[in-house]
């Protein structure tokens, strides 16, 4: 197949966590990524990786890791969720995407060996999109010869498709509640499923956690007997705000007494957070023969990409992207608008899909908005923008209800003055289509 016949293909076979379409994909189980990697020559253990979960900071911690890893000079893959514009993103050699050819190429090759063990009885439905994609990462990076790989979690953990790596390190960040209908109703249930990825003698960094998740985590590491770094306990860091929501840190490893002063590229005070599970999980490979240097964890960090988190895209109205789509990121974006724009004017644009907190979501987020328009990304799991207005106008001082995204964007854009700032949020998918937009507008006035 080609590469937009590829594409296309995978969609029908549903989104994540949607409902399975005519391919009648079977979910939430290990057997099929194991009989497809395994049909494949088990490519997830052609390089040593790194495995990443939890419910908020789980890509960027990814980006950070795999960032450090490039500068020491490893050649990396890098494999996150979701996308925001094109399916690609999700597999990255060397910080770049995977090109179409070799998506198309390694997607061929993938359904033939799918059809074949459909025919043979050896899987029992299809794949679903996220054990193809999944299986198509690994596939990719043996292809590309990467030296190390960093895999972030889909969803939960335990039952994840990437849950069949074998791990040089794994890393839990912060849990907060998400998926409820998929990973349970209270942190201890969400987190027995981010801790499923844990495996014996294998590091364990995990992230500062509330009591509940501290202990079920913890239980599990020692039901495996798998060492745990937290971070919370292994450094000391003294904290400087800057300028437009960055910080830098001096950290002090306790262990070692070691000093090193990092900034990382991405704003936020979340993410310094982000960086010390990164640079926790560099030492641990560090004492695992992996030669990484503290100048490399330095600019690694300094220099991490990742789009359409706090992502600014403007300034003079100032135009910002970030897909808090839980009540904890929520929290932390509430946090920045507070820290950053006291006495701006706030146009908050936002859009949600149908099994998130909408209300909650709303309730940290629209008390800093002087006008929230409601709207909807294009995704059939989206709540209608007027559903949405319904659920959680009674949380905006004042709001609009404009379908579609891109209109949404225009009027805000038409009618902020130059010291407002215009945040697009609630859900990647709104992020990533408007982030889309966003270039188009500036080609089109590029003319």
């Amino acid at each position: 197949m080609n590469y937009d016949a590829s594409v296309r293909y995978l969609l029908t076979l549903g989104r994540e966590l949607a409902a399975p379409t005519q391919a009648a994909t079977a979910k939430f189980d290990l057997e099929n990524i194991a009989v497809l990697a395994e049909r494949l020559g088990r490519p997830d253990r052609a390089y040593p990786t790194a495995h990443i979960a939890g419910t908020n900071g789980k890509g960027s911690t990814s980006a950070f890791l795999e960032s450090i890893l490039r500068h020491a000079g490893f050649r990396t893959g890098l494999y996150t969720s979701p996308h925001l514009e094109r399916i690609n993103e999700r597999m990255r050699i060397n910080g770049q995407e995977i090109g179409d050819e070799s998506f198309a190429r390694v997607f061929t090759r993938l359904q033939e060996l799918v059809e074949e063990l459909l025919a043979r009885r050896k899987l029992r439905a299809h794949p679903t999109y996220f054990e193809c994609i999944t299986a198509m990462a690994f596939e990719c990076f043996a292809r590309e010869s990467v030296a190390f790989g960093v895999v972030e979690v889909g969803l939960g953990g335990r039952l994840d498709a990437t849950n069949i790596v074998s791990p040089a390190v794994t890393v839990i960040t912060r849990i907060d509640f998400d998926h409820e209908d998929f990973l349970g109703h209270s942190l201890g249930e969400i987190a027995g499923e981010k801790a499923g990825i844990l495996k014996p003698g294998v590091p364990a960094v995990v992230a500062a956690q509330r009591p509940q998740a501290r202990e079920v985590i913890l239980a599990r590491a020692n039901e495996v007997d798998c060492p745990v770094v937290e971070t919370s306990q292994a450094f000391e860091a003294r904290q400087e705000p800057l300028a437009n929501g960055f910080f830098r840190a001096l950290v002090r490893d306790i262990s070692s007494g070691d000093v090193l002063e990092i900034a990382p590229s991405l704003p936020g005070h979340f993410q310094l957070e982000n960086a010390l599970n990164a640079l926790a999980a560099a030492r641990e490979l560090t004492r695992r023969g992996f030669r990484i240097s503290s100048s490399d964890i330095a600019e690694g960090i300094a220099t991490t990409v990742w789009p359409g988190r706090l992502e600014k895209l403007q300034s003079n109205s100032d135009i910002y992207l970030d897909g808090a789509h839980n009540p904890g990121a929520a929290r932390e974006v509430a946090q920045f608008l507070r820290q950053n724009f006291a006495g701006r004017k706030i146009w908050l644009i936002y859009g949600a899909l149908r099994d998130k907190a909408v209300d909650e979501v709303a309730g940290h987020l629209f008390p800093y908005a002087a006008e929230v328009i409601f709207t909807e990304p294009r995704t059939s799991r989206a709540v209608s923008a007027a559903r949405l207005a319904e659920i959680a106008s009674h949380h905006a001082a004042s709001f609009t209800v404009i379908s579609s995204a891109e209109e949404a964007l225009d009027q805000a854009l038409a009618e902020a003055a130059p010291g407002d700032v215009i945040f697009v949020t609630g859900s990647l998918y709104l992020v990533g289509q408007l982030r889309h937009y966003w270039k188009q507008r500036e080609q089109v006035a590029a003319r």
